[in-house]
């Protein structure tokens, strides 16, 4: 060997030393195709990385935390378990839930003393992983962070659904392009063809987390803990990535729901509800799902809601804004109407009168008034009679934030209070926590009247994260839809609280014999299928509930003719549908058609969509049946 070719063999030598791995584990799921893997560097260096059907999901990405976790670990311990349950969950877009899994856990310890566990999960609908903090630490240790460092390493050539903001719109574009603070669930097309999407899943006590590039590696991002909000006056709170731990806390999963279709990843999105704790409430028969309609700020207008409330199939309706006063006014008092409107507005008597027909009151109220005034409200509303408060404008990001809407929620419950939480705030699976809080926003709906394509990409990436207020509407004229893919939209839009009919009124209604489809349709489901779907073009969805189908076929710019196949029926029923459809030769101000026909499982229907069209479908068994 000559001294040059010893030269480099050393150097290679040297490099191999410097990249082995001192540690290395992997898990697989139930059926063996998802694979987690776990490395642990010679330095120190926690990482992970992740397949799917053998084919890389995440490359090879570091773990750990700012600004000195990020190396310098010595593996202590591994664990190993396995778990293959069912749960019940009467709130959701399914009754019954799986929950099968494969789990890792290794335990590190770093040179500062600090001592946490990295869990990783197999499950045959996605991967996850968190960072759990042991509750025996070493004396002296301070689990205070500058932030977290996760990174999402993607295959060459990733695209992703981006969208920045409490209610921005959707594009598609390569990772590499993705700007600071990207919101989450993060839909991604891999390069194989397949899809995933990156969500936080059961943070109930951290930082909510965004999505940045990571500094100098293209196509890779990396945990953004705080994210940009409007909603507060502090530039630092506005930003704030700082992490403060106890001994036995875990962060919140950051999950890849993963699927070969789109609506194979909403289909999955359960796994949300799996990666949180489970329902803290003793008692949860006082939750009523059901659909809600917003009411002009007199006794007159509530009444006529109330009135309304068996035509269109209403359990609630809404005092939004201003109901107390001007809502960002410190001056303002949510514990009782405003003065200037007193004469025209009495709650109780609303309350009273719809007591009498079985329909509830919400009211809305800010952030301000929340802040300073929510331990008063929720025992006073209570008493009132009310069923519960939308929270406007909350500020989410920081740590101190989400301890607070966590902690609101568990009061709001004592008190027997639903929940629906407008503006940034956005589900992650804790809706099984607090099952009270029954949609949150964090979306862009009908109050910014979006696009038919735009409706057909909520569905497989906003959504995938849960529930959300998409706030259906019907008799306005600034739709941008079809009165048909509006009716479709209360299936497509989960949210166990529905509100319709926003920006209308009762007197709009004219006898359209389409409103039975409102009238019907439920707000929580025992099943839920995506029949098809593209993103931005067109989305087919079908949920169950008892023995009852809802369908909803939405349509955005290309007019198609559809044929569903009703496989998914059974086999020994006779059914009847009712279908709801655009129909411009209809003699009614919506130009709504239904025609009735029997059907079983081996039928099809066919249905023409119009461009920004859709269609509504009722399924229940033959009335011989």
């Amino acid at each position: 060997m000559t001294r040059f070719h010893f030269i480099v063999f050393l150097l290679f030598a040297h490099w191999l030393c410097d990249s082995a791995d001192a540690f290395e584990a992997s898990v697989r799921s139930p059926n063996e195709s998802h694979t987690v893997n776990f490395a642990l560097s010679e330095k120190g260096e926690p990482t992970y990385s992740a397949t799917s059907d053998s084919k890389p999901l995440i490359l090879r990405s570091r773990l750990g935390f700012e600004p000195n976790l990020l190396g310098g670990f010595v593996q202590r311990d591994t664990k190993q378990r396995a778990v293959r349950d069912t749960w019940q969950f009467a709130l959701g877009e399914r009754s019954k839930v799986p929950d099968n899994y494969n789990e890792l856990t290794v335990a590190l310890e770093h040179k500062t003393g600090v001592r946490v566990d990295v869990v990783m999960r197999a499950y045959n609908e996605g991967v996850a992983i968190r960072y759990q903090f042991p509750k025996k630490q070493n004396d002296g240790v301070k689990l205070q962070f500058g932030g977290e460092h996760t990174e999402f390493r993607l295959p060459v050539g990733t695209q992703g659904y981006e969208e920045y903001g409490t209610e921005g719109p959707y594009h598609l574009s390569l990772i590499s392009e993705i700007k600071p603070y990207c919101e989450r669930p993060l839909t991604i097309v891999r390069p194989d063809g397949g899809y995933a999407a990156i969500c936080e899943a059961g943070n109930i006590d951290y930082p909510r987390m965004m999505l940045s590039p990571l500094e100098g590696v293209d196509g890779a991002l990396v945990s953004a803990l705080g994210g940009r909000t409007t909603n507060t006056e502090s530039e630092h709170q506005r930003h704030d990535p700082t992490v403060s731990m106890q001994p036995g806390d875990a962060t919140p999963w950051r999950l890849l729901l993963v699927g070969d279709t789109p609506g194979k990843l909403l289909e999955n999105n359960y796994l949300l509800l799996n990666l949180s704790p489970p329902c803290r409430l003793e008692d949860t028969s006082w939750i009523k799902p059901g659909k809600v309609m917003r009411s002009e700020l007199t006794t007159a207008s509530g009444k006529a809601v109330i009135d309304f409330a068996k035509t269109a199939g209403l359990s609630y309706v809404h005092f939004d804004a201003g109901w107390y006063g001007p809502e960002r006014s410190r001056k303002s008092d949510a514990r009782r109407v405003a003065p200037e409107k007193s004469h025209e507005l009495g709650i109780q008597e609303v309350i009273d009168y719809g007591q009498e027909q079985g329909v509830g009151v919400l009211v809305y109220v800010n952030q301000v008034h929340l802040k300073t005034q929510l331990s008063e409200i929720l025992p006073l509303y209570e008493r009132w009679g009310m069923k519960g408060i939308k929270f406007g404008f909350v500020p989410v990001g920081p740590q101190t934030e989400t301890r607070w809407l966590t902690n609101s929620f568990a009061e709001a419950a004592r008190h027997h209070l639903m929940i629906n939480v407008h503006d940034g705030f956005r589900a992650n699976g804790i809706n099984r926590t607090f099952p009270n809080l029954m949609t949150v926003e964090g979306i862009r709906g009908n109050e910014r009247m979006p696009t038919a394509a735009h409706n057909c990409t909520l569905l497989f990436t906003r959504y995938l994260c849960g529930v959300g207020d998409y706030t259906v509407c019907y008799y306005s004229d600034r739709i941008q839809t079809t009165k048909a893919h509006q009716l479709a939209m209360a299936v497509v839009s989960f949210s166990p609280l529905q509100w319709i009919f926003w920006y209308d009124r009762p007197e709009k209604y004219n006898g359209e014999p389409e409103i039975e489809f409102f009238r019907e349709v439920p707000t929580v489901w025992d099943e839920t299928r995506v029949l098809e779907g593209k993103i931005g073009e067109y989305a087919t969805i079908a949920r169950r509930s008892g023995e009852e189908w809802f369908i909803g076929m939405i349509n955005a710019n290309e007019p198609r003719q559809a044929s569903l196949p009703l496989s998914f029926l059974r086999p020994d029923r006779d059914y009847e549908a009712s279908v709801y459809y655009d129909d411009p030769d209809v003699d009614t101000k919506t130009h709504v058609g239904i025609r009735r026909q029997q059907i079983t499982t081996t039928s099809t229907l066919d249905v023409a969509l119009l461009k920004s069209g859709g269609a509504a479908i009722w399924i229940r068994p033959s009335s011989s049946e």
